[in-house]
């Protein structure tokens, strides 16, 4: 029982009998095997069953995570939308950095005296700069830490004890 192709190649001289039977050999050992074969594909079918498991575990958490995520960035939209205070008639300028920049707002003399002192804060929402007191700008960072909020650092600095010139206070927002 020799199959057509084989006849051919034994024919042309290509493949002697030897080959021949050992081809059929490997083809019945590997028949044999096949029943085991089977049994690790079940493996395979289960242990991909439980790397699907796996990423979707993974994917839900990340979406949970994203969804955290937007609650607290409304949340902290909330608390700017409600506290911010009204810059309209604000002449002076106030500068800060922002992103490695400089950045100005116009806000009124005591806006700009609040600023400087700690007591308001800068944040940016939509693209505009809006003021908002300390305290929201404080619960505006936890929420959404990834939002630039700006607060001016207000630090005592202590005199040395040969300064001449430590009764003399320089104010902050001195203007020019």
């Amino acid at each position: 029982m020799v199959n057509s192709l084989q006849a051919q190649l034994l024919k042309s001289g290509l493949v002697d009998e030897k080959k021949l039977k050992q081809a059929q050999r490997a083809k019945k050992k590997a028949a044999k095997n096949e029943p085991e074969k089977s049994y690790d594909s079940a493996a395979a079918v289960e242990k991909a069953r439980a790397d699907k498991a796996e990423r979707d575990r993974a994917l839900n958490q990340q979406r949970k995570d994203d969804a955290a995520r937007k609650e607290r960035e409304a949340q902290a939209k909330q608390l700017i939308e409600q506290n911010k205070l009204d810059r309209a008639g604000g002449e002076t300028a106030y500068q800060f950095a922002s992103k490695n920049k400089i950045k100005k707002i116009y806000v009124t003399e005591e806006q700009f005296g609040k600023l400087s002192r700690g007591q308001l804060g800068v944040v940016r929402m939509s693209g505009n700069f809006e003021l908002i007191p300390v305290e929201i700008a404080h619960r505006v960072s936890e929420r959404a830490p990834q939002w630039p909020v700006h607060i001016a650092k207000v630090e005592q600095q202590a005199p040395a004890e040969d300064d001449p010139y430590a009764a003399f206070q320089v104010p902050d927002d001195l203007m020019w």
